[in-house]
This record gives C-alpha cells, structure tokens and sequence, in this order.
C-alpha cells in the first residue's frame, strides 16, 4: 500500500532500499524555504542498522503489512528459540538475536505475537510486563524513602533492573519488557 512520505507514523513497517523499516521516531519539519518533510528514524528489521531518512509530501513510500500470529515460547535450542502456533501447533525457529537482549524475558509457556512478512518471521512481540522475583541487590537502608535513587537488582532471570531502594532479595516486581524499567511491585 503506497502512503505519502509525511504520512509515515512511528511503528510503520515500510520497504526502502530494498529492504524492511519500522519508522521508530518522526519529526515534521516546515522550514520557512521550501516545502515540509518529514525526518524519520528507521531500524532496519532484519539486520538492527539504524538510518536517519528525509521523506517529503510528495514522495510516496511502500507500507507493508505484517502478518501477525500467536504463538507460544517452548525452550531455547542453542543459538534459537522454538515457538509454537497456538491454532496448528506447528513449531518454528527464531533466531535469539532477532529479540536481542530482551530474550532473557521469554519464559515456558509465555504467549508472544510474531510478525511475519511473506511468511517470514521479522520480529517477536513479548507481553508489555513480566512479574521477576529479585535474587540479588543492595540491602535496604533503613528511613530511606523511594524519592532517592534507584539501585541495581538482579531478577531470577538473569535480567538487571534498577529498583526502588526499599526493595529486598526475594520480593517480586513488575518489570517492562521493552524499556527493561522497574514498573511496581507486583501484587500478592
């Protein structure tokens, strides 16, 4: 589906150069001389490269569609993880590091969202939060209040996470799995 350049939206999926962009961020620019474009980050989907673009109003770009499925995390195997189609039960392999460092969140049984083009898995949705118990951290200074700074925890993933001074080894958190951000503490 062709889109003017300035209609171009964070989270878009466009070909370009002959390859699969998500547009990550965007910034209209109307310069006093001459006609408004938009300055549009991209992240190549196959490959991580980053590139800086400058799309006018005028030029049109191709918006692709991912299809998108269900899937459920079985276990890592080497250098893959192996999922499952939750309609089939059909199994497929993804490459580790096309979810990167956020990988460490995958746990059994997870429900995840994977982005295929043309039958190609691009890309793997985790849910937004995930629940961590903290195996390691700084004890907990007394009359220290949650204002001062954030110190560093170790979750029982592996994972490293900046929590709130007041948290302790053993208790369970809720941990962002795009920003890898302490969220709150997580309930019962």
């Amino acid at each position: 589906m062709k889109i003017n350049g300035n209609e171009i939206r964070p989270g878009n999926v466009i070909q370009h150069q002959g390859g699969l962009w998500a547009a990550v961020k965007i910034n209209s620019v109307k310069p006093g001389k001459g006609g408004a474009y938009a300055q549009v980050e991209l992240k190549n989907l196959l490959d991580g490269r980053k590139l800086n673009e400058r799309f006018r109003a005028s030029e049109t770009v191709e918006k692709v569609r991912l299809e998108q499925k269900d899937y459920t995390y079985l276990y890592e195997e080497g250098a893959m993880l192996v999922f499952m189609d939750t309609e089939t039960y059909e199994q497929i392999n993804i490459a580790k590091d096309m979810i990167g460092e956020r990988a460490v969140f995958l746990q059994d049984g997870m429900q995840v969202v994977v982005e295929s083009h043309e039958e190609t898995p691009i890309g793997v949705k985790l849910p937004e939060h995930v629940t961590l118990e903290i195996v390691e951290t700084e004890p907990t200074v007394k009359g220290q209040t949650a204002a001062s700074s954030y110190k560093p925890a170790i979750m029982d993933n592996g994972a490293r996470v900046m929590v709130p001074p007041f948290m302790s080894v053993g208790e369970k958190i809720v941990v962002n799995t795009e920003t890898i951000e302490y969220v709150k503490r997580a309930e019962g």
